[in-house]
């Protein structure tokens, strides 16, 4: 993959290619672009600094599951009910989400500070990496409106001849 994906104005050009995303991600055959992933992501990741952007952490919440909490309670010594009462609300599909945007664990610097523990929903976001990209296209195209490392990735996806 050597062509260019330039981050400038990025948000414009995604919004200009939702459509060329979506109907690229219902006929890809997903057997010859998973393996290309990892690396892609891994590119990605050599133009993007998430410490500049933090989008995911101001704008949504992952979710928060089971051993998500319990790990996390337990490191901030505070029992899972406590945790719950004080972080999370059950969203429409019965999910646990943090209460109010920007995430409570997020830092003025855009770091988090529970990060070592975070939710594996955080810790596997932007799914870049992964067949969730292609899988699960509703969650990508949205993922697209505010991370530029899923718009580098569909960008380098898209324009190549696969």
């Amino acid at each position: 993959m050597d062509g260019e994906v330039s981050l400038e104005n990025w948000q414009k050009q995604r919004a200009a290619n939702q459509k060329k995303y979506k109907k690229w991600l219902q006929r890809v055959q997903r057997n010859k672009v998973i393996k290309q992933l990892p690396d892609l992501h891994e590119e990605a990741f050599q133009h993007i600094d998430c410490l500049t952007c933090a989008q995911c952490c101001k704008n949504y919440s992952p979710r928060f599951k089971t051993p998500d909490i319990k790990r996390i309670s337990k490191q901030l010594k505070m029992k899972e009910s406590m945790f719950i009462d004080t972080y999370l609300t059950l969203d429409v599909e019965g999910d646990y989400v943090v209460k109010q945007t920007p995430c409570p664990f997020l830092g003025a610097d855009n770091a988090c500070s529970i990060y070592d523990i975070r939710p594996s929903n955080c810790a596997r976001f932007p799914y870049t990496d992964e067949d969730v990209l292609l899988k699960r296209i509703n969650i990508t195209l949205k993922n697209a409106e505010f991370c530029p490392a899923v718009f580098y990735v569909l960008e380098k996806l898209t324009n190549e001849k696969l």
